[in-house]
C-alpha cells in the first residue's frame, strides 16, 4: 500500500510528488500519469512565461503564489542548470483611453510587491521600437522558460529519492473506505493511505470519482497561437502584452519571446469541444454532452457572448487575427504569421456561470483535489506542491 498517490504528471502533480518526497523521503510515492511521458497536455503547451502577478487581486492564492513562484522557479533553474531568461515585459497602452487601466496595473503590481516600472512613449519604444503604445508598464521580474525541462527535472529528482511513476496508467475509478483507497486504473488496481487529484483538464472527472460533492466543472478553451517567421524576430525583444480588459476573462492576444529561440502570438481563445481540444475540429461525444449538459456554460455565453463571437471569428479568419496583433506590433502582416499547436486551459466554471479565478482547492478525509490551476499555476507550480504539502500534513488520515 502506497502513502500517497498523485494523479497526474502535469508540473503540479510532479512538484507535489517532489515536495511529499523531500519532506519526508520515508514516504512511498506514486504518480500515475495516463500518457507515456510526462508534461504532456497543458505543461507541454505552455508559452513558457514566469509570470509575476501584476493582475491579480492582492492577497489572493495567485497573487502570493505568482510572486513566491516567480522567485523559486529561478532558484531553482539555477540550482539544476535550467536555461531561463529573467527579460521583462511590457504592459502597452495603445490609446490615451487604456491609461487609467494602466495605472491601475501599475498600482496593483507595488501593492503585490513586484518590481515595475511606468514608461512614458520614448521610454517604452527604447526597450521595445516597433511597439505601438503611448505608454506601458515594465514588469521587470517576468522572465521564459521551459516548462518541460522543468517537470523532466522534477522527475528525476522525485526518483532519485525513489519515488515512483507509473506512465499509460489513466484512473477509471476510485473506491474509499475507512482503511484506504483503492484507486483503479486502465492496467491495475493500487491500494493508498492518499490521494492527490492534479489531473488538469480531468480533475473535475477525478474529483466526482472520488465522491466530491462539488458544483466546478472543468471548462476547455483552446488557446491558438501562431510563431512569428524568423526574419521578423527582431520586431520583438521581449514580452509585449495589451492592456486586459477588465470586462473580459483573458489576457488578449500577445508577444513572447520563447526560451528556444523563436517569438510566439496569441492565444487566440475558443471553447472546445472536448479536453484535450487542440485541432479546431477535435470532438468527443460524451465530453461534449457533458458539456452542453453543464448550466454553467449557457450562463457564460451570454455574459460574453460578443466576445465569444470575435474570438471564433478570428480563429476561422487569419487576417481578423493579424489585425488584432498589429494593434501591438503594426509592422507585423499576415504572412509574417505561422501556425503553431494550440494549447488548452482547464478553467473551471461553477453553475452558475461564474469562472473561478483564483486557484482553487477541495479535500476530503483521504484525499486533496486541485479543481482550478490555470495561468499562472506553471510559475507558481512549487509554490503550489508547498502547499499541497501543507495540507496534505494537516489531513487527519497522515
Amino acid at each position: 500500500m502506497f502513502d500517497c498517490i498523485v494523479i497526474g504528471g502535469g508540473i503540479i502533480g510532479l512538484s507535489t510528488a517532489y515536495h511529499l518526497k523531500k519532506e519526508n523521503p520515508k514516504l512511498d510515492i506514486l504518480v500515475l500519469e495516463k500518457e507515456n511521458k510526462v508534461a504532456t497536455h497543458q505543461t507541454g503547451h505552455n508559452s513558457g512565461v514566469i509570470h509575476s502577478g501584476i493582475y491579480y487581486k492582492p492577497g489572493s492564492y495567485k497573487a502570493r503564489f505568482a510572486k513566491a513562484g516567480a522567485d523559486s522557479m529561478i532558484q531553482f533553474c539555477i540550482d539544476n542548470d535550467i536555461s531561463f531568461n529573467q527579460c521583462g515585459k511590457l504592459i502597452v497602452a495603445t490609446d490615451d483611453s487604456q491609461l487609467g487601466r494602466l495605472r491601475q496595473l501599475y498600482d496593483r503590481g507595488i501593492e503585490n510587491g513586484l518590481d515595475v516600472s511606468y514608461l512614458n512613449y520614448k521610454e517604452t519604444l527604447a526597450i521595445e521600437p516597433h511597439v505601438n503604445a503611448v505608454a506601458s508598464v515594465k514588469v521587470n521580474s517576468t522572465g521564459i522558460v521551459d516548462y518541460k525541462e522543468v517537470s523532466e527535472k522534477l522527475l528525476e529528482l522525485f526518483q532519485s529519492m525513489n519515488g515512483q511513476c507509473d506512465l499509460m496508467e489513466e484512473v477509471t475509478a476510485i473506491q474509499e473506505s475507512a482503511e484506504k483507497v483503492i484507486i483503479k486504473t486502465n492496467k491495475n488496481n493500487y491500494e493508498t493511505k492518499f490521494y492527490i487529484n492534479c489531473a488538469g483538464l480531468y480533475s473535475d472527472k477525478i474529483a466526482k470519482l472520488g465522491g466530491i460533492d462539488t458544483d466546478i466543472q472543468i471548462v476547455p478553451f483552446r488557446g491558438e497561437y501562431y510563431e512569428l517567421k524568423e526574419e521578423k524576430h527582431d520586431l520583438v525583444k521581449t514580452l509585449i502584452y495589451p492592456v486586459p480588459d477588465p470586462k473580459f476573462p483573458f489576457l488578449g492576444v500577445h508577444f513572447t519571446n520563447m526560451i528556444g529561440g523563436g517569438v510566439d502570438c496569441g492565444p487566440n481563445a475558443v471553447l472546445g469541444f472536448s479536453k484535450e481540444s487542440y485541432g479546431k475540429f477535435n470532438f468527443k461525444k460524451d465530453e461534449f454532452l457533458e458539456l452542453i449538459k453543464f448550466k454553467g456554460i449557457y450562463k457564460l455565453g451570454l455574459k460574453y457572448i460578443k466576445m465569444g463571437v470575435g474570438e471564433y471569428y478570428r480563429s476561422f479568419n487569419k487576417k481578423a487575427f493579424v489585425r488584432n496583433a498589429q494593434k501591438l506590433v503594426p509592422q507585423v502582416r499576415e504572412e509574417d504569421f505561422v501556425p503553431m499547436e494550440a494549447g488548452v486551459r482547464a478553467q473551471a466554471m461553477n453553475s452558475k456561470g461564474e469562472l473561478i479565478d483564483d486557484f482553487y482547492f477541495e479535500t476530503s478525509r483521504r484525499s486533496i483535489h486541485v479543481l482550478n490551476a490555470p495561468s499562472p499555476a506553471a510559475t507558481a507550480s512549487l509554490e503550489i506542491g508547498k502547499e499541497i504539502l501543507t495540507k496534505y500534513k494537516s489531513s487527519e488520515t497522515v
